[in-house]
């Protein structure tokens, strides 16, 4: 297990990294939420000092960074400033709905990318791949912002689609199936965006590990033995080709979380990105850091996962951690 235990090593070392550059980055930057208030009449600037004091503002960058490392130990992820109330609670809730937009919109692409890659490298050339690319060029010329202001208009001109939210107003005193049934038609909307965005990347890199072992000699053989194209395509292709696939699927889950922000802003979907863009624009600099910590800590658990599946579907690292 030593090649699963350096890269939990990397990724601790990474998201240590990513706090430190946060928090120089969010001192770098003009402004703190304590300026807003000095602007306040009604706020003495003797009471924005003391709250600069209490929350520990005053003190030098290294000395704040120490006490947030300390509150992140204990579960708190520093503090709010303007929630007054510690930042992990705040963001769990926005974290488990940004994690079944993602999560969601990740399994639905590789289920609709898988086959449709298999089948352009099968079909090289033919009129199957040369449509394939044509749509893919086209679906990566066009921005996902583009993807999602364009579903919205058709969700308002059409009502088949509700226009934001998790769930319908009047859900809060139905049943389970009722909510969970509300919860999955207002998934719908940003899941087809974040799936239109990333689809013409996995099925690109689908066709080309699939065309380069459909290449192969050992295939070039079995189709020289009469073995059925199926056979050869799923039994002997798609297990050569499947390391590259593996690697991506653990950054396709950390790409279309980066995605998600932008689309849950646009979508109203209550995720990470709106709480994310509120903190921003309120410099409220804790919630700022942890949500930052959070998109971090979600690529790499993709990237470990990509990681552990290698591991398993690859016998030759496991013979290299032997030796």
């Amino acid at each position: 297990m030593r090649y699963l235990g350096h890269r939990l090593v990397q990724s601790l070392f990474l998201l240590l990294g990513v706090s430190v550059l946060s928090f120089i980055f969010v001192d770098l930057a003009p402004g703190s939420f304590f300026d807003e208030m000095r602007l306040n009449p009604q706020i003495s600037s003797e009471t924005v000092a003391k709250l600069r004091k209490q929350y520990g503002m005053d003190q030098p960058l290294p000395v704040r960074y120490m006490r947030w490392l300390k509150s992140t130990l204990k579960g708190e992820l520093g503090f709010s400033f303007a929630y007054d109330a510690p930042v992990a609670p705040l963001l769990r809730s926005r974290a488990r709905n940004t994690l079944l937009l993602t999560g969601s919109a990740t399994l639905l692409g590789w289920l609709i990318a898988l086959p449709l890659g298999i089948l352009s490298a099968e079909k090289r050339k033919g009129w199957v791949d040369r449509t394939g690319t044509i749509t893919t060029s086209v679906m990566l010329a066009t921005p996902d912002l583009l993807l999602a202001l364009g579903l919205l208009l058709f969700a308002a001109r059409t009502r088949w689609l509700p226009v934001g939210g998790m769930s319908a107003l009047d859900s809060g005193g139905q049943g389970v199936w009722q909510q969970t049934r509300s919860t999955a038609v207002h998934l719908v909307g940003p899941v087809v965006v974040l799936v239109l965005g990333s689809l013409p990347i996995l099925m690109r890199h689908t066709r080309a590990a699939m065309i380069e072992a459909l290449d192969s000699p050992y295939v070039r053989a079995a189709r020289a033995h009469g073995v059925r194209r199926w056979r050869i395509l799923f039994r002997h292709a798609l297990p050569a080709a499947i390391n590259p696939l593996v690697t991506l699927f653990g950054l396709s889950l950390g790409s279309l979380l980066s995605a998600s922000l932008l689309i849950e802003v646009v979508m109203s979907w209550p995720g990470l990105g709106p709480l994310l863009l509120e903190a921003i624009l309120a410099r409220d600099l804790y919630v700022v850091i942890g949500a930052v910590m959070f998109a971090s800590l979600f690529l790499v658990c993709g990237t470990l996962l990509g990681d552990l599946l290698l591991f398993v579907a690859d016998p030759r690292i496991r013979t290299d951690e032997l030796v």
